[in-house]
């Protein structure tokens, strides 16, 4: 297990912005940290990157408490992205990659690399405030990403972009996980959370509310529909009623059509985000 927060809480003037919250991120794994505005999600996130600390519970590392000298293995792309609009992107790289303390030679090399694979390089002595919006983020996600840290930090990681550069963005992404990093993914785009995560936790009023794998969540809100199809051209819906399996209902349904198709209709995770979150509003 790369990072596990345990039993962290936070307040900020008598206003409680993390309730024992725990999660655990292994290498080479994207997890998706989820919930509305205002959860508790930025004052998790700012916890594990130490620019606050805790009131109780800690965050380990390997399994050891994490320090400030572990904030050089953690690369941290926010949402409000924070460049320097004046200065020239090539030079904003190298010098956020040594600060990160890597070597100049290297961090150029690996720049060169990242440049070209975002078609970036012909921008590389320009300001950034020549730059689109979706350059510069890319800009962003390479001072990310260049020194190879093994834990990554993505804070709604596609805002901004079109669909071809979302789509190339989370390409990379699931080529850093496939590279061993531990990726903690902050997102509200429930399509991209079915997409790469494999687990989420979903926090509201700065408690967790459903954390497991992605797959077994979507398993455990289903509400037993079937969709079928028929060889006359008919696709319906059918809920199975009390007690009956979908063996049985395939069974009775054959008596009544000639069956060509049919599949588990499973909730997205948009509807089992609105439904979470709606629930917990009650509690």
């Amino acid at each position: 297990m790369y990072i596990e927060v345990k039993d962290v809480c936070k307040q900020y003037s008598g206003h409680v912005a993390v309730d024992h919250v725990s999660l655990s991120v292994p290498d080479g794994c994207i997890y998706g940290l989820l919930g509305p505005n205002g959860a508790g999600k930025t004052s998790l996130i700012r916890i594990i990157n130490r620019i606050t600390h805790a009131d109780s519970g800690e965050v380990l590392l390997h399994g050891r408490p994490m320090t400030d000298d572990d904030v050089r293995s953690i690369g941290y792309m926010p949402e409000e992205r924070g460049l320097y609009k004046k200065m020239k992107v090539g030079d904003q790289i190298l010098y956020l990659a040594q600060l990160r303390g890597m070597k100049r030679k290297d961090a150029e090399q690996a720049m060169n690399v990242w440049l070209e694979r975002f078609e970036l390089t012909e921008w590389k002595n320009k300001k950034l405030e020549q730059l689109s919006k979706g350059m510069a983020q890319k800009v962003q996600f390479i001072a990310t990403v260049i020194h190879r840290p093994p834990l990554l930090i993505f804070d709604e990681p596609f805002s901004g972009f079109d669909p071809v550069n979302a789509d190339i963005l989370k390409k990379e992404i699931l080529r850093l996980r496939d590279e061993g990093a531990a990726i903690l993914f902050s997102t509200h785009n429930m399509s991209s959370v079915e997409e790469i995560c494999e687990n989420i936790t979903l926090i509201n009023h700065a408690k967790v509310v459903l954390q497991g794998r992605v797959s077994d969540i979507r398993q455990q809100f289903k509400k037993n529909i079937l969709e079928v199809n028929t060889a006359d051209g008919q696709a319906f819906n059918y809920t199975l009623q009390n007690g009956e399996t979908m063996h049985d209902a395939i069974a009775r349904l054959n008596k009544e059509y000639q069956l060509t198709g049919f599949r588990e209709i499973l909730p997205s995770m948009h509807e089992v985000f609105v439904e979470s979150v709606k629930s917990s509003n009650y509690e």
